[in-house]
C-alpha cells in the first residue's frame, strides 16, 4: 500500500462546491495527482469545540453550517460511509482525551472540496474537531500522533483558510488581499517550504499581520495538523495560492 499524502486545503466560500473555477477544477487534478485513499479523516476549521471529538458513525450525514446561500447549494449531499474502524485506532493513537461524537456530521469544509476530488463519494470519511481550548504545539502533536496513518491509506485531509477575516471582506477587490493578508500569507509560506514549524507554531508572536489574518483560529489550526502529519522526506508543493475580496486566502499544500 502507498504511504498516503497530507493536503491542507483553503476552502473559502461554500459556493466552491457547485462552481467551475480555478479552485475547484485544482481540487480535481489533485485527486488525480495522488494514490486513491482507502479512507479520508478530515479535520475541518467547522468542527470547532470543547475537547477533541472523534466521528465514528457507519453513515455520516451532511451538514449545512452555513446560511443565505442558493438553494442549490443545500441540495448537496456528500454522504460517503463513515469509518468507525479507524476513528478507533486514531482515538488510540491521539494521547489527548478525546470522545467519540456523532452531532456533527460531514461539514462544507470537507464536502465542498471532496465533491470535487471524489465525486463517487465511495471512499469512507470522518472528522476529527479542532479543539477551541487547546495551544497550536497540541493541534500539531495531535497531527504527528495520526502520522502513522499514512501507512494505511489513509488522507488526513486539513481544510480552512491560512487568512480568514470575514469582519474584513471587502467585496470590491474580487482576487486581491490587503497587504496584511499577502504578508501573513507568505510567512507561513516561507516558513514550510524551509520547515520552520516552530516559527509557524508561534504565528501571534513573531508575524504583526497575525492579528489581522487569524483574528480567530478556527481555519487555520487544521494546518497545524497537516503540518504535524508530514514528513522530513515528504516533497511539498503549494497550490491555489491566491486572495481573495481582501481578506482571504485560499493557498493550500501537498506534502507527498
Amino acid at each position: 500500500m502507498p504511504k498516503m499524502p497530507v493536503v491542507f486545503v483553503g476552502h473559502g466560500s461554500p459556493m466552491n462546491a457547485i462552481e467551475d473555477n480555478e479552485y475547484s477544477r485544482t481540487w480535481k487534478s489533485i485527486a488525480k495527482r495522488i494514490p486513491k485513499p482507502e479512507v479520508i479523516l478530515s479535520i475541518s476549521a467547522h468542527w470547532f469545540t470543547k475537547g477533541t471529538k472523534i466521528m465514528n458513525e457507519e453513515s455520516p450525514k451532511t451538514i449545512y453550517d452555513m446560511y443565505g446561500f442558493p438553494d442549490e447549494l443545500y441540495k448537496v449531499k456528500y454522504n460517503p460511509p463513515g469509518s468507525p474502524r479507524i476513528a478507533k485506532i486514531s482515538k488510540e493513537l491521539i494521547s489527548k482525551e478525546t470522545e467519540y461524537d456523532n452531532s456533527w456530521g460531514i461539514d462544507h469544509g470537507t464536502w465542498s472540496v471532496l465533491v470535487h476530488m471524489y465525486p463517487e463519494r465511495d471512499i469512507p470519511v470522518f472528522q476529527i474537531s479542532v479543539d477551541a481550548y487547546a495551544p497550536p504545539e497540541v493541534h500539531y502533536k495531535i497531527g504527528s500522533e495520526l502520522k502513522s496513518l499514512r501507512e494505511q491509506g489513509v488522507l488526513i485531509f486539513g481544510t480552512g483558510n491560512i487568512v480568514h477575516n470575514l469582519r474584513l471582506v471587502d467585496w470590491h477587490m474580487g482576487s486581491k488581499g490587503f497587504d496584511w493578508a499577502y504578508e501573513f500569507d507568505e510567512y507561513i509560506y516561507e516558513n514550510i517550504f524551509n520547515r520552520n514549524y516552530n516559527s509557524i507554531l508561534k504565528y501571534n508572536e513573531m508575524c504583526s499581520a497575525a492579528k489581522y489574518a487569524v483574528p480567530t483560529p478556527d481555519h487555520f489550526y487544521p494546518l497545524l495538523y497537516a503540518l504535524g502529519a508530514s514528513d522530513k522526506e515528504d516533497k511539498v508543493s503549494v497550490f491555489n495560492k491566491s486572495c481573495e475580496l481582501g481578506a482571504l486566502t485560499m493557498t493550500s499544500y501537498l506534502w507527498e
